[in-house]
């Protein structure tokens, strides 16, 4: 038996906008530095109607927005304004504090468009924790993408198959999203002590289980694992090295409970850098269940 959790996740609507978060988890807080995870849409946004996640903080973690469909525009208190579209990476290496914005861009709010991609974000190692915050735009060109068996695999961040991504990174890590046509597969890598794959889409079997849609299986460690599909479908694969106990609260991750006491009043108290030309701000929630999406 190859999978040894399977996940449903929680769905939120965001006001005609929805997101399917499956990491955090009860029982399952992460799969190797991977803490949250969210599938955004597919959603089709009308015209005058577009994405406005205003300003917020995070420390101690990295996010990375990995689009299939749409565009958003991140704003940062660095002074960093970059509009990722399908295939590319935003990284965002929070550090020691960082305050950002996602927006849809003001072109596509005339337009009938659609969102639909993957946002992650990723523990750092106790050493990085508090490094510089700094920003990252990683180009679709630029990523290894290559086809075999029927798939069409990108590597969006780390290493596998004899391919490193540009992305940088803190820990070892796996991240890949692969495109499959009728019949096609490949083997997940074992070289990672925790993995698991998300079904963006029906059709995808986990050694000939199959998987509904929206599904993330955390697999075995060791077992070698192969990924197929009846039809076309798609599926992301993530996987890395643990790093540990971390705690969150909010859009705040750290390996020490008092670093996010200390977050949580420099935001309430106005102490974060603030993100050139927004006025607007995310106050700090009264009571907190779960971090927010974005």
């Amino acid at each position: 038996m190859a999978i040894l959790q399977l996940i449903e996740p929680e769905v939120k609507d965001l006001g005609g906008f929805v997101a399917r978060r499956s990491l955090p988890y009860p029982h399952r807080q992460m799969v190797g530095p991977f803490i949250f995870f969210d599938h955004l849409g597919p959603s089709v946004l009308p015209p005058n109607k577009g994405i406005d996640v205003r300003p917020h903080p995070h420390i101690n973690l990295a996010t990375l927005t990995y689009l299939f469909d749409g565009s958003i525009m991140h704003r940062d208190s660095l002074g960093i304004v970059q509009e990722i579209q399908p295939g590319a990476v935003n990284w965002m290496t929070a550090g020691k504090g960082i305050v950002h914005s996602e927006r849809s861009p003001d072109f596509d709010r005339h337009n009938e468009t659609t969102i639909h991609g993957i946002q992650t974000w990723i523990a750092l190692p106790v050493e990085y924790e508090e490094t510089d915050p700094w920003f990252t735009h990683y180009p679709a060109e630029n990523l290894p993408t290559w086809d075999k068996n029927g798939v069409t695999i990108k590597l969006i961040a780390g290493e596998a198959y004899d391919h490193t991504s540009p992305v940088k990174v803190f820990s070892p890590i796996l991240y890949l999203d692969g495109v499959l046509s009728a019949n096609g597969h490949f083997n997940i890598p074992t070289d990672y002590s925790e993995r698991a794959v998300y079904s963006v889409t029906e059709g995808i079997s986990i050694n000939d289980q199959p998987i509904e849609p929206y599904r993330l299986a955390i697999l075995e460690s060791g077992h070698e694992v192969k990924v197929s599909a009846t039809d076309a479908a798609r599926c992301i694969v993530i996987g890395g090295e643990p790093l540990g106990t971390r705690y969150k609260w909010w859009n705040f991750v750290s390996s020490r409970p008092e670093r996010i006491e200390k977050a949580k009043s420099d935001w309430r108290d106005c102490r974060f850098a603030t993100v050139p030309d927004e006025t607007e701000l995310i106050p700090l929630p009264e009571v907190v269940t779960e971090a927010n999406p974005l």
